[in-house]
């Protein structure tokens, strides 16, 4: 099948979503998690080469969802991750949709993908996660009122980590989609990879202001979900030192009490 009618495309176009989607969150299970100094994790993964092989296969907006969809729901069966899954879900969505929109764009009207268009376009997709990536862990470890210099200290290891996983990416995603364009050129699929206009009649000026109020506000309240958390966390933290230092110096007490063979009098939670 070589063409395929509207309503096939629409169906296509879904299943591409859907397809697109749990490679993205399969791909975000093969990883190594790496912990970094200041009470945060993070992660070498196969997740960014199915972001950027989504976009630069499928083209901006089905490229652009099915990363934020499968990362963002990888996000949220991870208890570590779960309150960032609204900004995981913008960020990656920024990587797939620049680097679909830029394929597109080199590709030229008739669709002509080389070499050269296709690595430059996941580069610069990865490079645009990375910044939004960096800047919500600093802006977060700022927020909880770490110093700037400690949570710049904090993210390096987060530089090099999305270094690899960038590089990774590219590497990966670049001949998977000569290869997968070759395999479904005779497929239904190749109408959607070839599409020559993606923008539909109510992408306008208004939607794209919404859009945009839409995602500054969702990043903004998960910056401010993700510092409450930390600095509960860090409260938690703080008292359990706190109580374990108390009991430290009862041991002890109880200790010397023992070698001196006299009676401590009782506190008031032990007389209770």
């Amino acid at each position: 099948m070589s063409s395929a009618t509207t309503q096939n495309k629409k169906l296509l176009k879904l299943v591409s979503v859907g397809l697109m989607a749990a490679l993205v969150f399969v791909g975000n299970y093969m990883q190594i998690k790496i912990p970094v100094s200041i009470g945060d994790v993070t992660r070498v993964h196969l997740g960014n080469s199915m972001c950027l092989l989504a976009g630069l296969l499928f083209g901006p907006g089905i490229g652009g969802l099915a990363s934020g969809i499968g990362a963002g729901l990888y996000d949220l069966f991870d208890p570590v991750y779960i309150i960032s899954a609204p900004y995981t879900f913008c960020s990656k969505f920024a990587m797939g949709f620049v680097a679909g929109l830029l394929n597109r764009k080199l590709a030229g009207e008739e669709r002509h993908y080389k070499p050269w268009g296709v690595i430059l376009s996941g580069v610069i997709g990865q490079l645009v996660y990375i910044f939004l990536y960096l800047l919500k862990s600093y802006v977060s470890l700022r927020l909880v009122g770490t110093a700037s210099g400690a949570a710049l200290v904090a993210v390096l290891p987060k530089i090099a980590t999305s270094s690899v996983n960038a590089i990774a990416a590219v590497v990966i995603s670049v001949p998977l989609f000569f290869a997968l364009k070759k395999a479904l050129s005779h497929t239904g699929f190749m109408a959607i990879i070839n599409e020559k206009k993606e923008a539909s009649g109510w992408w306008n000026p208004v939607t794209v202001i919404l859009t945009a109020y839409c995602c500054v506000i969702t990043l903004a309240f998960t910056m401010y979900l993700s510092s409450v958390s930390k600095i509960e966390k860090a409260q938690a933290e703080k008292e359990a030192a706190v109580s374990q230092q108390l009991a430290d110096y009862e041991a002890k007490l109880d200790y010397l009490a023992d070698e001196l063979n006299i009676t401590l009098p009782e506190t008031e939670s032990k007389a209770e």
